[in-house]
């Protein structure tokens, strides 16, 4: 039987051929064509492409590459890590150069030239810290620039570099690519000690910038006896193309990803400036969003719920690992009544970071989970945060770059089953509080709805049954009852009564999850539609829609508002659409008792049918 390398050694020349790009690389070229013609040894790894390839690594964005570099530097030790975004408008287009500096433990010169190799790395397979691969910081590096420099060092003025150039070793015709070894200098070139010393052109406002020293002289001595730059000369594959744009989103993405260990101490700056831990779960008592809350206001979630839960590592394995889940709840009650800046701008309550899970205490997730939590807008009040160890990684789908998760359905299930119920009783408690909130924006006022549908019951061509004598003469007294029935949490009786009196139709809200999802009742000349805030109908349609077109108010907007005398729409209409089927079913239910018993059945029974079909959904 022939060997696939003699019946490639027989094949004629002339049968190969090449589909090569013409900007693939020639060296890469050169050597598959000596191995295919050659029957040379052939390498595991073509290096003139595979590094190529590993360009297109896929991280999300500038500050996801970037994160590799802090999780290697944190993971050496450092207490101090400065990443770099420099516009240089002396070149062509404005290129941007970055940079990673960390006070590490630093490398000595084998390390660093087994670092610099792709799988290279002292913590190969430990899942104790956040690096495993070896494979990061170079993919992360080049997924920026087409060049990585790569200095260390562990005594003053011995410092080792290394460098991967892309089109280098795409040139390069040898067979087996071999790393050189280190090269030493005693110090950094203007173009890199400047990255210490001089003002960067974002921030602009120099005080808002800590610089490493003041001038080269003083550099030696501040940077310390070991430490690690990474630097990333001219990128061509960033995210943004301003560093302004770069800065802000890595400060805002970082200051996430890496809040307990700044908590703990760690300084953390971009472009000079400080990063601030920011808590997606509003538990940390030093984090960002509590400089923006006054002594009146708490300044913490409550931790409603822990559990630990265990997993298995693998789905057909009984070993497990436990991760820790806890529930928080903001504080509505207080926050609910900040400034809409305030809520959405400064403590971000609105970026639907409702998840957050974090790996060896470094986060790898925050966002939605509907699966988990709902779909539903009361997720802006709680947050769920859960804990896992890397021996889960494959559980929790967690790549080699370290950007999000991909939860295997087990695991999703034991979460689920463990905080489902929890879940239900949140998002019910905070929708009964939004309800009770609609009723005190309306305070002393009727809505648009109710005020038009009042207007238009002189053009109707069937008026409703008019009041008895008897009820006309205690009228007031009659409505003085009523308001007090209907009256809103922060109205005054007196309030309540001019509103009452002032529209003959009144929309009122009531949280059931037994009730149908609307009720209507005629009382002293009132029609009075009862909308359940517990019910689908009013979640996935009547609140949303009465979100749209009002001004001011963004479309994440999380709670229920009713529409104002100046506001139109598609909120006026539907609540004339439930006005005028509550006004058919008043008319028609106070003179047939058989009409009232049918409609009351139809709507019962439609009240079940709508809920069993959103929940489908």
């Amino acid at each position: 039987m022939e060997t696939v390398t003699e019946t490639i050694g027989r094949e004629p020349a002339e049968q190969i051929t090449e589909n090569w790009s013409a900007d693939a690389p020639r060296g890469g070229r050169a050597v598959m064509n000596r191995m295919i013609k050659e029957s040379a040894t052939v390498p595991l790894f073509f290096a003139q492409t595979l590094i190529q390839s590993l360009r297109d690594v896929g991280y999300n964005h500038t500050t996801s590459a970037l994160c590799e570099h802090v999780d290697n530097a944190y993971q050496a030790g450092a207490s101090e890590i400065r990443i770099y975004f420099r516009q240089n408008k002396r070149k062509e287009g404005g290129a941007i150069d970055v940079a990673v500096y960390d006070n590490g433990k630093g490398m000595a010169p084998a390390v660093l030239k087994a670092a610099t190799a792709f799988g290279g790395s002292l913590n190969f397979g430990n899942r104790d810290g956040i690096g495993r691969f070896g494979m990061g910081m170079k993919t992360a590096a080049l997924s920026l620039s087409p060049v990585m420099e790569l200095y260390s060092w562990q005594e003053p003025r011995a410092i080792y570099s290394m460098t991967l150039d892309i089109e280098a070793i795409g040139r390069d015709k040898s067979n087996l690519v071999e790393l050189p070894d280190p090269t030493l200098h005693s110090e950094f070139s203007y173009e890199l000690s400047s990255l210490f010393t001089s003002w960067m052109i974002f921030p602009s406002d120099h005080a808002e910038q800590t610089r490493v020293a003041e001038d080269e002289n003083d550099l030696v001595e501040k940077l310390g006896r070991s430490g690690t730059l990474v630097y990333m000369p001219e990128c061509d594959r960033l995210t943004y193309a301003k560093a302004k744009t770069l800065v802000e989103h890595a400060m805002k993405e970082m200051a996430r990803v890496y809040r307990r260990q700044i908590a703990s101490g760690l300084k953390l700056y971009v472009n000079n400036r400080l990063v601030e831990a920011f808590d997606p779960t509003y538990s940390m008592a030093n984090a960002r969003h509590t400089r923006f809350l006054d002594e009146s206001m708490p300044r913490q979630s409550r931790l409603v719920i822990s559990k630990p839960v265990n997993i298995r590592l693998n789905e057909n394995e009984a070993a497990t690992a436990q991760i820790q889940i806890k529930i928080y709840k903001l504080p509505i009650e207080e926050w609910s009544t900040l400034p809409r800046k305030t809520q959405k701008n400064d403590l971000r309550i609105f970026d639907g970071l409702t998840v957050s899970m974090l790996r060896n205490d470094r986060e790898v997730f925050a966002g939605s989970l509907p699966k988990i939590t709902t779909r539903h807008s009361v997720t802006n009040w709680y947050r769920v945060q859960i804990d896992f160890p890397g021996t889960l990684d494959e559980a929790f789908g967690v790549a080699s770059n370290k950007q999000g998760v991909r939860l295997k359905g087990y695991v999703e299930e034991a979460i689920k089953e463990a905080i489902g119920d929890d879940i239900t009783t949140m998002n019910d408690e905070i929708r009964q509080f939004q309800a009770a909130q609609n009723a005190r924006r309306g305070a002393g006022r009727p809505s648009t709805g109710e005020l038009k549908a009042s207007e238009a019951d002189a053009f109707q061509a069937k008026p409703l049954e008019p009041l008895t004598e008897e009820e006309q003469q205690q009228v007031d007294a009659n409505l003085r009852g009523l308001a007090v029935t209907l009256k809103r949490d922060d109205e005054t009786d007196e309030q309540a009564f001019e509103r009452i009196k002032n529209s003959q139709y009144i929309i009122a809200f009531k949280h059931d999850p037994y009730w149908p999802f609307y009720d209507v009742s005629h009382q002293f000349g009132r029609v009075i539609l009862t909308i359940n805030t517990a019910h689908a109908f009013f979640t996935a349609l009547y609140e949303p829609v009465s979100k749209i077109g009002i001004p001011a108010v963004s479309d994440d907007d999380d709670d229920f508002v009713v529409a104002s005398s100046e506001q139109h729409g598609p909120t006026v209409a539907l609540d004339l659409l439930l006005l005028s089927l509550a006004r058919t079913q008043s008319r028609l239910s106070k003179t047939n008792e058989d009409a009232h018993k049918l409609i009351d059945t139809m709507r019962r029974e439609w009240s079940e049918a709508y809920r069993v079909q959103m929940s489908m959904i």
